[in-house]
């Protein structure tokens, strides 16, 4: 990156998204990223459109949420079509323009000397602001490393728009003083194949350096909570209900397994409907699989209900399963993978394109699905259920392999040397 027109030491860096807050995927990799630039003494800093960062480090930007109604307006108008109306631009370059200002009053107001756009300038849930991102980095040329999570090509419902210039101006934009950072090595073959701009490959990460803390008295009641029985296979799908999941497969694996099990399903649809969890029902009936959707007492942090029942956090949930269900015809990464191999539970996972060519080669041991379930699978998944030390020894082997190449301290390792390579490092 050619950094001849920045002047000073990296020391204030500024997270950018349109929401860092909650357990969505885009949050809780910054999370980790803000951890490794603290331990080395940076100062981390945060813009968005809901925030759940220190206030004093925070600047909140109403606009940059893609569920702000006027970006969802916004999104109605310029998705599924082909050509989009000449007051829709002038929204979307209105939008922007506010956008660009708060931008400007985040940078002087914390002395930003370093930009991460946290999948702003990736997917395009808000097109307004990842053309002021875009434009605010060409006028003020600072050091920006541009983390992307997914790209708008790997997702059907964005290829038919209005906003083809949008796309190539800013999703991703390539400009001298931005540098790319994707999560696999598949996004980032894409990203040099269609928009001729190189990138390096930063894994999202687990804390395998420390071990996950034993469950505490809070957690004691958890299977009884979720209502599975002692004598009942505790099977935990922990996604969201999304078609993509491939959750008719674990469904599938679960009657085919022929023992007492309960199926839970941990996160809700989100914003994408209920028609698949309606399927999903239907299919559990059929195969006369008890299927649970627990969404409503599992939650980013612990609390109650309304009805006085406990609210779990996923990690509270995870050390009671017997068993991992992962298959998935889609992911970016696969967080979850690398969660059931903290928490060093068995696994049953599809191999979607970037398992097979990212985290299979490293060594990991894991039941297999090739897009639907076959004998020996079901075969497999019954020897390691039946087999403790078998278990044992296959989850953590998945732990050292996890320690060796998707730790924080890799993480930390890569920052470092990638910042050394490109950026003026602080004193």
């Amino acid at each position: 990156m050619d950094t001849t027109h920045y002047f000073g030491p990296v020391k204030n860096v500024g997270f950018v998204s349109t929401r860092l807050a909650g357990t969505d995927g885009v949050s809780l990799e910054t999370a980790k990223w803000e951890r490794i630039f603290e331990k080395e003494r940076y100062n981390c800093f945060y813009f968005a459109g809901e925030l759940d960062r220190p206030e004093e480090q925070s600047y909140f930007a109403a606009e940059a949420h893609f569920r702000h109604p006027e970006i969802n307006e916004i999104q109605s108008e310029v998705f599924d079509v082909s050509v989009r109306s000449r007051s829709t631009t002038e929204k979307i370059h209105e939008l922007a323009r506010k956008l660009k200002e708060d931008l400007y009053s985040f940078i002087d107001k914390f002395d930003i000397d370093l930009i991460i756009p946290q999948n702003a300038l990736t997917i395009p849930m808000n097109i307004p602001l990842g053309i002021a991102i875009t434009q605010v980095i060409m006028e003020t040329g600072i050091p920006t490393i541009a983390h992307h999570h997914d790209f708008y090509w790997e997702r059907d419902r964005f290829m038919t728009n209005g906003v083809w210039d949008y796309l190539k101006m800013a999703f991703p934009p390539d400009l001298p003083s931005l540098d790319h950072v994707t999560i696999n090595s598949f996004a980032n073959a894409q990203l040099a194949l269609r928009c001729g701009v190189a990138g390096t490959v930063i894994p999202n990460v687990m804390d395998f350096d420390n071990p996950p803390p034993p469950p505490d008295d809070y957690t004691s009641d958890i299977r009884q909570a979720l209502g599975i029985r002692d004598d009942e296979l505790f099977v935990l799908q922990p996604t969201r209900v999304v078609a993509r999941k491939g959750i008719e497969m674990a469904i599938e694996l679960v009657s085919r397994l022929g023992r007492k099990a309960k199926l839970v399903i941990s996160h809700a649809s989100g914003d994408e409907g209920y028609d698949y969890q309606n399927r999903l029902k239907e299919y559990s009936e059929f195969l006369n699989v008890n299927t649970v959707f627990v969404d409503d007492v599992i939650d980013e942090q612990r609390g109650f209900t309304e009805d006085g029942r406990k609210i779990y956090t996923l990690s509270d949930v995870f050390p009671f399963c017997d068993l991992v269900t992962y298959p998935s015809t889609f992911e970016g990464f696969g967080n979850a993978f690398m969660e059931a191999v903290y928490f060093r539970k068995p696994i049953v996972v599809n191999r979607y394109s970037i398992y097979t060519k990212d985290i299979k080669p490293k060594g990991f041991r894991a039941v297999e699905l090739d897009g639907y379930v076959t004998h020996a699978a079901v075969n497999e998944t019954e020897e390691i259920l039946a087999d403790p030390n078998l278990c044992e020894q296959i989850v953590a082997h998945n732990y050292e392999i996890g320690t060796r190449f998707f730790s924080y301290s890799v993480l930390r390792r890569l920052l470092k040397g990638y910042i050394a390579e490109h950026m003026v490092l602080k004193d």
